[in-house]
């Protein structure tokens, strides 16, 4: 009987690696679990798969500095800011995300959305796999048409049809920047109606991602 939950228990450790694997060509497009659970609750979601080649740079400079500066440096995990949060927490104080975006590419595709640190014990072995088994072009480019912009709305090209009636591939700066500054909280901000704060935090992206090019080297041609 143990034997048997032992094989079970290793077989679900592992599936994430197998899907990791069966994920790495560009023609495979994965779902997330937010995207199944809305299967699973017949309410169906908008995703339109876009090859990151087919992604306005200014969105992938914007979400890049406002999510993950340094996502070309890192193997998966940011341990600078994951000691900074840990410090954080054990003196007391209120703790903050430190994902990187390959960790929250992983969590999309395997693991459930409310914050724990069971979640986060787990995405961290693996955001490392993922990061030997993927490129880092292939983690942005599953990232950016898994994550979330808006209730039912997953991939940048639906967000970019949805708020701006454009295509992925045409998005300014300014819709950029708002796109990238609605994905820590898609159900409640909207890049097309966007309040005084956002419009100054996306602000702060948009100036980030001018001069972003040192820090993107790994996903631009």
């Amino acid at each position: 009987m143990l034997s048997r939950i032992g094989k079970i228990l290793l077989g679900l450790a592992l599936l994430p690696l197998v899907l990791m694997i069966l994920y790495r060509p560009s023609f495979v497009h994965p779902v997330s679990t937010l995207m199944l659970a809305d299967l699973a609750l017949l309410q169906g979601y908008d995703r339109q798969w876009v090859p990151l080649d087919n992604i306005s740079p200014n969105l992938i400079r914007s979400v890049l500095m406002s999510e993950d500066g340094q996502f070309c440096s890192h193997n998966g995990v940011d341990w600078v800011q994951m000691r900074s949060v840990i410090d954080d927490a054990l003196d007391g104080e209120p703790t903050r995300g430190a994902s990187t975006i390959t960790m929250q590419t992983v969590k999309n595709l395997f693991l459930w959305n409310s914050r724990s640190f069971v979640r986060k014990g787990l995405e961290v072995p693996m955001a490392l796999a993922a990061d030997l088994v993927w490129p880092k072009r292939r983690i942005l480019e599953i990232y950016l048409n898994v994550a979330e912009w808006g209730p039912g709305i997953y991939g940048i090209e639906a967000a970019a049809q949805h708020y701006f009636k454009v295509p992925a591939a045409r998005l300014t700066s300014r819709q950029a920047s708002l796109l990238a500054v609605v994905l820590p909280n898609p159900i409640t901000r909207n890049a097309a109606r966007p309040g005084a704060g956002l419009r100054r935090l996306a602000g702060t992206v948009q100036g980030r991602a001018r001069n972003a090019a040192p820090y993107v080297a790994c996903i631009e041609r």
